[in-house]
């Protein structure tokens, strides 16, 4: 990757309906140019795929939580990533090191859906051994835009 392709990409995640001629006046290519860098970093896996940013609230799910879970062994991971990558309510999944095994980020239309996510759907997979929940009240920031200085790029 070049500082073009940084570009792009940061170009992208600002404004991810902007057209290739609007890409290619931005960097200075022209659009097959630009076209053809684009391709390149989606077939590298450099650029995931295209996102409509919705307002969830609008959309009737009042409530973001982060859910912390414990399982008890290893061996139960494989199964409990497969469940929860089927729930829609999960919008984020982390293994993390530290206390808990892994880290969820939900949203769910009010608390008594939440409830009914972590009593009858979580703690009932095997190996869960504990979850807690810490329910955001407000969020005074959320993105997905990766920032890459230009430092960081030429040391990649």
């Amino acid at each position: 990757m070049d500082e073009l392709d940084h570009h792009l990409i940061d170009l992208l995640q600002r404004e991810g309906r902007a057209t290739q001629l609007e890409l290619s006046r931005a960097v200075g290519l022209s659009q097959p140019a630009v076209a053809e860098r684009i391709r390149k970093l989606e077939e590298r896996g450099v650029i995931k795929g295209y996102a409509a940013h919705v307002d969830a609230a609008k959309l009737g799910k009042d409530i973001t939580a982060f859910i912390g879970v414990s399982i008890e062994h290893p061996k139960y991971f494989e199964g409990f990533a497969k469940k929860v990558l089927a729930l829609p309510e999960v919008l984020e999944a982390h293994r993390v090191a530290g206390q808990d095994s892994y880290i969820l980020k939900v949203r769910t239309r009010n608390t008594k859906t939440l409830d009914t996510l972590l009593v009858e759907t979580l703690r009932v997979i095997a190996g869960v051994t504990r979850t807690h929940t810490t329910i955001v009240l407000t969020s005074i920031k959320e993105g997905t835009h990766v920032h890459v200085s230009e430092e960081e790029l030429k040391g990649a």
